[in-house]
């Protein structure tokens, strides 16, 4: 069996047992289990299988391990800091947020990266996704934290459902994002050049569309389905009722737009891998 399947099984089946035992017993001692192993399985997982399918000598355990916990909590950390300095509610919202989330992890992986003397791009790629994963893990965790508490008191099903939704999408967010700049900027020996910053800029904005597209998929079902009642409505600053079509509607082009982004960023990792494969087997001749 595949490492990478191996830490997977073992980890959701240690997960599924702990939310068993969890719901039965009523124990809340058992709930930051719950949060850890449900935020935490699917970016591990991701970063076995990424460490396996392309192995560097350069690449060592102590150095993804460095590149998950230090750079994931580097890059929360200073994405908090400075959202919280930087933030206000307006159209521009998801563009900042963007922008700096992506700023944040590219500079925590030049942080952990800062001693390797050789590097190639396919490196970049790898430690790149692993500070992005170690991202998500700790902001999921925050997630699923935060969806533990409800107004009817502690609800470990919304915890569950949030820790499900966000493993499911985090193979094509934040690791996926980081691992296309870190691609970039090891393939500049870790410069920052203008390939590496428009990279940077093309990474912030599929982010902020990914981010944004809830908002995006309301505004075109009412422009699609809006009545001018709704319009109304929204113009006075009242939220007007919805037809169970424009519930359908937005649902499909929510999730459509998500799955538009998630190509678009697969198919530019794709693209980054094969030239830096291409680029290890010139150097290796």
């Amino acid at each position: 069996m595949r490492p990478w399947l191996r830490v997977f099984l073992i980890g959701f089946g240690l997960w599924l047992a702990t939310v068993l035992v969890t719901a039965w017993t009523g124990n809340s001692n058992l709930v930051p289990t719950v949060v850890l192993f449900g935020s935490f399985l699917v970016p591990v997982t991701f970063v076995v299988w990424a460490h396996g399918r392309d192995h560097s000598p350069r690449v060592t355990v102590e150095l993804l391990f460095m590149a998950f916990v230090v750079g994931g909590v580097l890059g929360v950390l200073g994405a908090s800091l400075l959202e919280s300095w930087l933030i206000r509610p307006s159209i521009s919202m998801y563009v900042l947020v963007g922008l700096i989330e992506e700023g944040v992890k590219l500079a925590a992986l030049m942080f952990v990266t800062r001693k390797m003397v050789r590097r190639s791009a396919m490196d970049g790629v790898v430690l790149g996704a692993t500070v992005g994963f170690g991202f998500a893990a700790f902001e999921s965790a925050g997630y699923a934290f935060n969806a533990l508490f409800t107004a009817d008191g502690l609800s470990l099903a919304q915890l569950v459902e949030t820790e499900v939704l966000r493993g499911i999408l985090t193979p094509v967010g934040h690791g996926l994002w980081t691992a296309i700049a870190g691609g970039a900027l090891f393939a500049a020996a870790g410069r920052l050049t203008g390939p590496v910053l428009l990279t940077y800029l093309g990474v912030s904005l599929l982010h902020a569309l990914w981010d944004s597209m809830s908002a995006i998929a309301i505004a075109i079902t009412l422009v699609l389905t809006g009545r001018p009642w709704q319009f109304e409505l929204l113009r006075i600053g009242r939220v007007p009722h919805v037809s169970e079509w424009q519930v359908h509607m937005y649902t499909l082009l929510n999730w459509a737009g998500l799955v538009v982004i998630s190509l678009v960023a697969l198919a530019w990792l794709w693209t980054t891998t094969g030239s830096a494969r291409r680029d290890d087997e010139i150097l290796s001749q």
